[in-house]
């Protein structure tokens, strides 16, 4: 059952606005239906089913939120739309444990953190896809977004220990839908989006969603951003027991002339430069960044039993990029930098196969919850034959840069890819003790190759290894639980980027450990999440040796991230909601090797005990909702996010300072020529503060506005 409430007031043709809190219908797409009745406007805030929402937690199954023994934020498409959200930042802008060091309108260049950690791990459906190296996906086709904090994995198999974005498609809906948006980000950037579903049969056995989005125009940071999408998806019940799915999706993106990406590890001075905001200074006219993306999925589930059911999919996943980015390397407080074009392609192909059955069964008074399946995934990654990384051009950041790229690229691909194989059993059993206590102890056995070049044997390895999670539940109430969790990952190693000596290198895998206690409450309109944990890290850091001119990346030591993450809201009335956040990390570097001092003696690394790189030690974030009491259909909201300082280095010597950014927005829904359309309006840093982000100049003030009509 879906417990999704609408608060509202409805202004009906010939009689008075009233107050009225409605059950929604079971299923989101009546939902949608009730969305497009043309004599009911929606004067209040939509209320979710918060931690009572069913997610589906890999090998752990499909379970609610509050009943889920880690943290995990899930956002939905309504809220994604109100806030024309089109970044991980902003998708994300409430919740402080979830952060992207890079704004919108730039390319996601290994930006991502969740808990001060790296995000690598992306999922589409359950499918893996390969986002880092830069890179989103494309938000029209997505009805949720999921963020799993921490080690993934049980849940997912090989994974980095930051924490996975989960992205679920949108499904076909029970009754006819079709909504067409037009709408316009500053400076000049136009976007179309078609969303229609419904029945395809008279018997609505057959189901389907399509939608169509394209987006061209100059951004606020004088980028040109050029995309379209399309993503189709279809649902067919064989019987009522039987129901088959399959979705795709596939994106063409190119974004020009981009501001640099930035590195700080050169720099000499103890103060970073002024920010600015003059972006025609922080660019190269004809630099771009082109990227194909598509993803396909299809499956069975299959109710073969009463309360048992055995599902089966199949999916593939592949994302192509052209890399004609720049990067700049700032000295000095003046503003001066050397710069770096960075030439490459790079293929990322991915298939996914797995097989699951989910069921519950009772011995005396004790209930199991069982999850058991078996999982392949087999990727495949081909590099361009040439990787160009230059020192091509010079400047200041505050006077313009005449450098244009002139050199032919060299795309074509090298025939031999890098392969990696991925084979794993899982079994979870939820073991319920009553209504009040609940054990879960589950493993995934995972066995990972990555296959050797041809002609050199030393160029592969093979790991295997048992990724076990216990986690005890308390449910002093229905609507309250209290956890405490354990979990281990297997993280395959990264690739080693072009920026530094040992570029193309693949890192060992590593075994990372997790604790986490928290409690999760969703009553009376107050929603709140509580969590402390420790993660454990095999250390990857830039290290200098003598007589390079860039750093290597290299494993060793171990990174501690101890912390508390508080996230609440409140529903004061039908008419006003409250939110805020706050996360505080105690992240230090253990364990490194010595170092050899000058002089030949050995000593203990300086970095011991140092941040690490890029974490901050404090978030907050704070947001309001309010539904405009006097005038049916408007509803305005507005959040703040404070970021606190964070190293650029292991070495802590020059810092990115602490911040707070304001954003606010609106949407107002009326009916013209029977139809309701909903008018959207959002502005960015909304007081203009120019900062620094790790990896990029901040994102200026800038807004957007749209218009979707719904048929």
């Amino acid at each position: 059952m879906n417990n999704r409430y609408l608060i509202c007031s409805i202004a009906v043709p010939g009689v008075l606005a009233i107050a009225a809190t409605a059950k929604a219908a079971e299923t989101a797409d009546h939902d949608a239906t009730n969305e497009r009745r043309a004599d009911i406007i929606v004067n209040g805030l939509i209320v979710d089913e918060g931690q009572n929402k069913v997610t589906a937690n890999g090998a752990l199954g499909a379970k609610t939120l509050l009943d889920t023994p880690y943290s995990i934020t899930v956002v939905d498409r309504e809220d994604i739309s109100k806030r024309q959200a089109t970044s991980i930042g902003q998708i994300f802008i409430n919740d402080p444990a979830v952060f992207s060091y890079s704004p919108a309108g730039t390319t996601d260049w290994w930006g991502t953190q969740i808990r001060g950690l790296g995000v690598r791990n992306y999922y589409i459906d359950d499918v893996p896809l390969m986002l880092y190296w830069g890179g989103t996906y494309p938000l029209e086709s997505v009805e949720t977004v999921e963020a799993l904090k921490g080690l993934s994995g049980f849940m997912y198999g090989f994974g980095a220990p930051g924490g996975t974005i989960s992205y679920r498609t949108k499904r076909p809906t029970a009754d006819p839908l079709l909504t067409t948006e037009l709408g316009w980000r500053a400076t000049g950037d136009v976007y179309a989006h078609v969303d229609a579903g419904g029945p395809l049969t008279q018997d609505g056995r057959l189901g389907y969603r399509i939608n169509i989005a394209g987006e061209k125009g100059r951004l606020y940071n004088e980028a040109k951003n050029n995309r379209w999408l399309a993503s189709a998806a279809l649902e067919y019940a064989l019987t009522p027991d039987i129901k088959w799915y399959g979705t795709a999706a596939y994106e063409e993106s190119k974004l020009e002339a981009e501001p640099f990406q930035i590195y700080w590890y050169a720099y000499e001075d103890a103060k970073l430069p002024k920010p600015t905001t003059d972006y025609d200074k922080l660019n190269i006219d004809n630099s771009f960044y082109r990227v194909h993306t598509l993803s396909a999925a299809t499956g069975i589930d299959w109710g073969f039993a009463d309360g048992w059911n055995a599902k089966l999919t199949y999916g593939y996943a592949s994302k192509k990029h052209w890399s004609n980015k720049m990067f700049a390397t700032i000295h000095n407080q003046a503003g001066d930098y050397t710069g770096n074009a960075y030439n490459f392609a790079w293929l990322d192909r991915s298939h996914f196969a797995q097989a699951m059955v989910q069921g519950e069964f009772e011995t005396g008074p004790i209930r199991h919850a069982i999850v058991a399946g078996a999982s392949v995934i087999a990727t495949e990654s081909y590099r361009s034959n040439e990787f160009y990384w230059s020192e091509d051009f010079a400047g200041n950041l505050y006077q313009d840069q005449p450098f244009r790229v002139t050199r032919a690229f060299d795309w074509s691909m090298d025939p031999i890819p890098d392969k990696q194989r991925q084979y794993a059993l899982f079994l979870s059993d939820t073991i319920h003790f009553g209504d009040h206590v609940q054990a879960v102890v589950g493993g995934r056995q995972t066995w990972y190759r990555l296959l050797p070049l041809p002609g050199d044997p030393d160029s592969g390895y093979r790991t295997s290894t048992l990724s076990p999670t216990f986690a005890l539940i308390g449910k002093p109430a229905p609507w309250a639980s209290l956890y405490g969790s354990y979990v281990e990952s297997l993280e395959p190693g990264s690739q080693v980027g072009g920026e530094y000596a040992n570029a193309g290198e693949i890192l060992k895998a590593t075994v990372s450990k997790q604790f986490e206690v928290g409690a999760k409450v969703e009553h009376g309109g107050i929603r709140l999440t509580a969590a402390a944990f420790r993660i454990e890290r095999v250390n990857t850091a830039e290290r200098w040796e003598a007589g390079v001119s860039q750093p290597y990346l290299r494993q060793d030591g171990q990174t501690l991230y101890r912390g508390v993450e508080l996230i609440g809201s409140w529903q004061v009335d039908k008419q006003l909601k409250l939110g805020a956040g706050v996360i505080r990390l105690d992240p230090e570097l253990r364990k490194l090797s010595p170092v050899v001092d000058e002089d030949g003696s050995i000593l203990p690394s300086p970095l011991i005990g140092n941040i690490p790189a890029e974490a901050a030690k404090w978030q907050v974030t704070g947001n309001v909702e309010y539904a405009v009491a006097g005038v049916p259909g408007l509803s305005l909201h507005a959040n703040a996010r404070y970021f606190g300082r964070a190293p650029t280095g292991d070495e802590n010597i020059l810092y990115i300072p602490d911040r707070t950014i304001a954003n606010a927005g609106f949407q107002y829904e009326a009916l013209i020529g029977g139809r309701k359309v909903a008018f959207t309006g959002n502005v960015n840093n909304l007081f203009n503060k120019k900062y620094w982000g790790l990896g990029n100049i901040g994102e200026g003030m800038n807004g957007a506005l749209s218009a979707r009509i719904y048929w």
